[in-house]
């Protein structure tokens, strides 16, 4: 099976975000891209992961002012994780288990890419058919 590595996104594509940060320019930064998650620092530290899941239900649906809810208010820590040498099964089964769109993936403890839900469904796509 192929390793998570193959399919992650890299710690220098990484798009972030300082933890001050308000969630409506969270969202149109991630409109903008066209992306669906970012990463939240402290410096130069990433802390948190903020989605499009996290915007919508701890912001909209709260009925929060998004100008005034800062991405470290409302952001996912810590970043669950999977070793980069694990299986792609792997991180589905994990991301199954935990109702999670987004891993953080690691090597020797290091956050160096992440890996979603949208990268599983490229691969199997792309999965010879008999």
């Amino acid at each position: 099976m192929v390793p998570v590595k193959s399919f992650m996104i890299p710690r220098d594509k990484f798009v972030t975000v300082p933890r001050d940060t308000d969630s409506q320019t969270a969202a149109r930064i991630m409109r903008d891209r066209g992306i669906g998650s970012l990463f939240v620092t402290n410096d130069r530290e990433i802390i948190g992961i903020i989605t499009d899941t996290d915007m919508m239900r701890r912001v909209v649906a709260a009925g929060a002012d998004a100008t005034k809810t800062t991405v470290e208010q409302i952001m996912s820590a810590p970043i669950m994780t999977i070793e980069e040498n694990k299986t792609l099964l792997d991180a589905n089964d994990l991301m199954a288990q935990s109702h999670l769109r987004h891993l953080g993936v690691t090597r020797d403890g290091q956050l160096v890419g992440i890996i979603s839900v949208r990268d599983l469904v490229v691969f199997l796509t792309n999965l010879p058919r008999k």
